[in-house]
């Protein structure tokens, strides 16, 4: 049976795995977090297919472009950032008239925007107030493995606990903050939960331009304004909301005048972004982990979920339209046709002319790697005893907390190679580092990376692969996932053990 039949199968089948367990879904899933079998964590609420969704206008469009809400610090101390972040849950008026109980951190959507500057110390009281236990992961950010909210650190439903960092120099980039706890992670997200991190050099070579912050999400929204739970679909693919939101809003208008800086945040949980300005060129200027050596003119850019991107916009004076190209990632089952998107209205009011650096930094000489390591991403469709079921699996394994998969030293710079062994598209991610992209294979070619970039999560295409230069800096238990939430949450995530 083909991939695609044996779905349309499952989907029609009462007895599919990820919708069968009613006793699961009773259960209390605060003690979900320390889900610790090598079995797949099987999804504690499925809604049904069929729930009325709010038309795409029940959301107001065509506002101005909203700034994020910066946390500002608490301490009187030099570099140190000292502030409070609290996960909770609240009711918003996301539509006129109408109430949501949306999970955010200190009552924003999305999340406040936390600045620091590399050399500072980093000091966050977390308080979580939901019923769930959580955690804040430091996504992409170089802080000691017992600081970076991995899913053994749960914070209990009432409880809280401190994170203290010191950020190295070097760090600068463009960052966020989200939950990892086992299991709920997909939850807390689609409910609101992320905020978003940046992390400046003093001496930035950009820093003089004006800078605008885009953090792209989605939402999902039934008819009485309420976030329904996942579906079948959204367990297998990644959930996707029929609103696609620019720091919370629909289609805002965005203007620029003189040169600006863009930093871009793909916040979603599973929908790819290829963005694109029809009738403009991209100049991309930074990825995940900071600047690029040289700046790159491009017609678009794709972003898997958890990736970010730093562009610089300039041109003539006239309205145009940021937009997220259709992008077919092979979802299974029934899933409706990939459509082009407006995310939002751009208003050039002046002629500008990006005058950049021809060098915007120097990248350290490629180190020769002294291991090897090979992480495969797979999926797994059977019918054993008639029943259909799924998983999604790192290394033909099922995530579990009590097991080490990998084994690395301190300061060693390794080689991985990661491969997508599956039908559909997945986005590596690691956590406590950057890594550099050599280059990647599809169909026997094998293709250089474009330009040499610190990343932290990397898409990759079905029975892709890449190859990686990657070194950890920190001792401790580290994750590698990917980042289509619903496939970490169900067993698509590692464990790498730093020496």
């Amino acid at each position: 049976m083909n991939r695609r039949h044996f779905l349309q199968a499952a989907l029609g089948s009462a007895g599919f795995a990820l919708a069968s367990n009613s006793l699961w879904a009773a259960m209390d899933h605060s003690a979900h977090a320390g889900h610790a079998s090598g079995t797949p964590a099987m999804p504690q609420k499925m809604a049904p297919d069929n729930i009325s969704l709010l038309p795409l206008d029940a959301l107001p469009a065509g506002k101005p472009h909203a700034a994020l809400f910066l946390l500002p610090t608490l301490s009187t101390k030099p570099s140190v950032l000292a502030a409070t972040v609290t996960a909770e849950p609240f009711e918003a008026e996301l539509v006129p008239g109408k109430k949501t109980v949306v999970w955010a951190y200190n009552r924003s959507i999305p999340g406040p925007l936390i600045e620091a500057f590399e050399g500072d110390t980093v000091e966050i009281r977390f308080i979580n107030k939901l019923a769930q236990a959580t955690t804040l992961h430091w996504h992409g950010m170089p802080v000691p493995a017992d600081q970076d909210g991995n899913p053994q650190d749960a914070v209990p439903a009432g409880g809280e606990r401190l994170y203290r960092f010191t950020l190295p120099i070097g760090s600068a980039g463009t960052y966020w903050y989200h939950p990892h706890p086992h299991g709920d992670t997909p939850e807390q997200v689609y409910r609101g939960l992320a905020g978003l991190f940046i992390v400046r050099a003093k001496n930035d070579v950009l820093g003089h331009l004006p800078e605008q912050h885009l953090v792209i999400s989605d939402l999902r929204l039934a008819s009485d304004a309420s976030i329904p739970d996942n579906n079948m679909n959204d367990w297998m693919n990644g959930r996707e909301g029929q609103f696609v939101l620019l720091n919370g809003q629909r289609e805002p208008v965005i203007t620029v005048g003189e040169t600006q800086r863009w930093r871009i945040w793909n916040a979603c949980s599973a929908r790819y972004l290829r963005l694109s300005i029809p009738g403009r060129k991209i100049i991309v200027v930074g990825s995940d982990g900071g600047l690029l050596e040289r700046a790159q003119v491009v017609d678009e850019l794709l972003l898997a979920p958890g990736e970010r991107a730093e562009w610089v916009l300039a041109g003539p004076a006239g309205g145009v339209s940021l937009m997220a190209l259709a992008y077919d990632r092979s979802k299974m089952g029934r899933v409706a046709p990939e459509q082009d998107i407006k995310l939002a209205s751009i208003q050039f009011t002046q002629d500008s002319v990006a005058k950049l650096p021809e060098r915007l930094r120097t990248l350290p000489p490629k180190l020769k790697p002294v291991a090897k390591k090979r992480v495969v991403f797979s999926e797994v469709m059977s019918m054993e005893g008639g029943q259909h079921s799924m998983q999604f699996l790192v290394n033909g394994k099922s995530y579990d907390m009590q097991r080490v998969d990998l084994h690395s030293r301190l300061g060693d710079t390794e080689l991985w190679e990661i491969v997508n062994d599956s039908h559909m598209d997945h986005p590596f991610h690691i956590h406590g580092t950057q890594f550099e992209v050599l280059d990647t294979t599809l169909k026997g070619k094998t293709t250089p990376a474009p330009w040499r970039a610190y990343k932290d999560t990397f898409n990759l295409k079905p029975y892709q692969s890449a190859r990686i230069l990657i070194t950890q800096q920190h001792r401790g238990l580290r994750m590698f996932h990917c980042h289509i939430l619903e496939h970490e949450g169900q067993g698509m995530m590692g464990q790498v053990l730093v020496k």
